[in-house]
């Protein structure tokens, strides 16, 4: 079916409101400025409410009375400029597109670089992330992955506590804001993609239950009421949310849709919510969900699978975590380090069935046969430095070296390599869980919450406040650049110059594993281009290369250890300094 919800502004101050609210008999329109009007809706059947109104101008606030008395936001609200307790905006979603020349970018080229709107900049806007832009695509990014963008409760917040899946964030620009962004990026020949939330709503200003059966009680998540996509009602309520997502791309012109937490939209349909989410933006957009299953069918076409065009693999994140680090708190345990980050290398997921002691049970599938450009790899996000204790980046936990090594070991992968913000200049802010809740009762929740998450983990002190100013002020970034930068942007030149390391192709690829000096070598070939051999040594002492090094002529690309990159100076080819990675190519031409 076709939903068509909100505020559709028509022009010659003309306005469309269409609302779906089953749960009332009667649906009135409030007009709050400049009318202060009360008009009555026409249903049109299946709960849907529908007015067009004249002396509508783009910026006109309104709300729907419901026959309880109480005024509400619209649940397909473009833009919430008083929060997500006051009225709805009226917006004309007009804008002055200068990016008829931007085709896309092929899935193969995707270099993800992770941005949170309001802590990127002092300023925490959209359009303060624009100067910034050509130093990224410079850098070597080709996609800018936004984290959620709407409209959550007052102006500090991860994004995963929207509430307006249609609004966007008022303080970061509203919906004005991220079409400048998108354009500016387009110009600069940067990809967008857009993380959004498809698996529940945040808990403050959530008022879609008062109009329709928005949440099935009988599939719980852990924020609560699943998203309703199987139940009565839920043909809507699935409209809801695909139109959702096709608005970010034809509205807006998103490139890729990041959708957060698959295994928690829960839906027992015939046709999954994502096989028809697929379906519908076939050739659109990418579809990168994020999945903790290990499942290969999140990637495979329907009917049998899900039809993403990628997915994330953790398990290569928390194997090069453990083997940097040696932490061994909560899921890191699951990880014996080199091992399984050579597997990860290998084949992207660890777990392909095993049993997995954190959870208890046996986990994953095999990904030994998806294509490479399938997966996506990090070795940090705003998960995996936000939800530690004091929100540490990789940096705060490793040394210089190391840090080097983990930059090479995901971006050198055949993998798509995803970036967290700042990790490219060693960023010295942490990254730190921050909500501004008005609810007194929910921000003692939340804070209680964020002391009950670390009990798996062996941490003393106190946990940061999410309420306070302050955490969210300590995980703006510095933008303090050096050679850590440098040496990103070699990395990624050699990506994308190297066809080698361009073509993301299993068969071409052949890795030795040397279990007792932690030393991998991965050989990447290509008929385009030399032969090259990456050579990491993950130990913290001097590796001999008598094994490694191989016959006839090759020349230098890299090596991590040498003066130029800060390092302690080479040993290549006598023998491979701790913590390093060295990049070497054929002088002859692959056959």
């Amino acid at each position: 079916m076709i939903l068509d919800a909100g505020a559709r502004y028509l022009g010659r101050n003309t306005c469309r409101f269409r609302v779906w609210a089953p749960s009332a008999e009667a649906v009135g329109l409030r007009l709050l400025e400049p009318h202060q009007a009360l008009h009555a809706m026409t249903p049109l059947g299946d709960g849907i409410f529908e007015l067009t109104l004249e002396g509508v101008s783009p910026g006109t606030l309104y709300g729907y009375r419901l026959p309880s008395g109480v005024e509400r936001p619209d649940p397909a609200s473009a833009l919430q400029p008083r929060g997500v307790h006051g009225p709805s905006a009226v917006v004309d979603p007009g804008f002055a597109w200068s990016d008829r020349e931007w085709k896309g970018l092929d899935q193969d080229k995707y270099i993800l670089y992770e941005v949170h709107t309001g802590a990127y900049t002092a300023e925490g806007t959209f359009d303060a992330i624009v100067p910034y832009l050509d130093d990224l695509a410079d850098l070597g990014i080709t996609a800018i992955e936004l984290m959620p963008v709407a409209a959550f409760p007052g102006s500090r917040n991860w994004g995963y506590d929207g509430a307006f899946p249609y609004a966007v964030q008022a303080s970061y620009g509203g919906p004005s804001g991220l079409k400048r962004f998108v354009n500016a990026c387009h110009a600069r020949g940067l990809a967008v993609a857009l993380d959004v939330v498809y698996n529940h709503l945040g808990p403050e200003g959530n008022y879609l239950s008062e109009f329709g059966p928005y949440f099935n009680p009988l599939h719980q998540t852990p924020w609560g009421a699943a998203l309703n996509f199987d139940a009565a009602g839920s043909e809507t309520v699935r409209a809801y949310f695909i139109e959702n997502a096709l608005r970010w791309v034809n509205e807006f012109h998103i490139d890729a849709l990041r959708l957060d937490a698959i295994h928690a939209i829960i839906d027992d349909s015939p046709t999954h919510i994502l096989q028809e989410l697929s379906g519908r933006l076939q050739g659109r957009a990418l579809l990168m969900a994020e999945s903790d299953l290990n499942q290969v069918r999140v990637i495979q076409p329907p009917p049998h699978g899900l039809g993403m065009n990628a997915q994330w693999s953790d398990d290569f994140h928390h194997a090069l975590h453990v083997t940097l680090t040696a932490e061994t708190n909560g899921y890191y345990g699951d990880y014996s380090g080199f091992p399984d980050l050579v597997e990860a290398w290998a084949e992207g997921f660890v777990y392909a069935g095993q049993y997995c002691p954190h959870r208890r049970r046996h986990h994953g599938t095999s990904s030994a046969q998806v294509e490479p450009s399938r997966l996506i790899v990090f070795s940090q996000n705003h998960d995996q430095a936000g939800n530690r204790f004091l929100g540490e980046r990789l940096a705060h936990l490793t040394d210089f070296e190391s840090a080097k090594l983990a930059a090479a070991t995901v971006i050198l992968s055949p993998y798509l390599p995803l970036l967290f913000m700042g990790e490219e200049y060693g960023e010295t802010a942490p990254f730190q869980y921050f909500v501004s809740h008005e609810d007194a009762d929910l921000i003692e929740a939340v804070r209680h919450g964020r002391r009950e998450e670390f009990g798996h983990f062996a941490f003393d002190g106190e946990v940061p406040d999410p309420q306070s100013e302050a955490t969210f002020a300590r995980s703006k970034l510095n933008h303090k650049h050096g050679t850590l930068r440098q040496f990103y942007r070699e990395l990624l030149w050699l990506r994308r110059r190297q066809p080698a390391l361009a073509e993301l192709k299993r068969s071409q690829m052949e890795l030795a594993a040397f279990p007792d000096e932690q030393v991998l070598t991965v050989t990447r070939r290509s008929a385009a281009g030399p032969e090259i051999r990456v050579i990491f040594n993950f130990n913290r002492s001097f590796a001999s290369l008598a094994s490694v090094v191989p016959g006839g002529d090759w020349s230098t690309l890299l090596d991590s250890a040498e003066r130029i990159w800060e390092g302690p100076g080479s040993e290549y080819p006598n023998s491979l300094s701790p913590r390093s990675v060295v990049v070497i190519a054929s002088k002859t031409e692959t056959t």
